[in-house]
């Protein structure tokens, strides 16, 4: 069974940094996909950006794109999402998502059948 343990959110200020972890556990990732979501109050969850296990390629959503880093430490089993220059409309609980098989992108969250329990990142102006 996968799990997924998110760490690293927090409070920053406008133009600052973050660095999110995904611990993953529970199967071998290396042909999966992993992925970063994002819910802000009201809205819906929606797409931040994925990196394949096996390539490190990666895909960000055009919000996001320039801004964050996602990577992976394959001796440590962990994703990363490396955010810079904040903004206020990043605040937003940031989840880990992981499946073997996404076809489309950019991914829907059902897309993904592993979801972490998600982080709190807060960007004060």
């Amino acid at each position: 069974q996968v799990q997924l343990v998110e760490s690293g959110g927090g409070l920053v200020q406008t133009g600052g940094s973050l660095r999110l972890s995904c611990a993953a556990s529970g199967r071998t990732f290396s042909s999966y996909v992993m992925a970063w979501f994002r819910q802000a109050p009201g809205k819906e969850r929606e797409f931040v950006g994925t990196i394949r296990w096996s390539s490190g390629i990666t895909y960000y959503s055009d919000s996001v794109k320039g801004r964050f880093i996602v990577s992976r430490d394959n001796a440590k089993n962990t994703v990363y999402l490396q955010m810079n220059s904040l903004k206020p409309e990043d605040t937003a609980v940031y989840y880990c998502a992981a499946d073997s098989i996404v076809r489309r992108y950019p991914p829907k969250t059902q897309d993904f059948g592993s979801w972490g329990q998600g982080t709190q990142v807060t960007v004060s102006s």
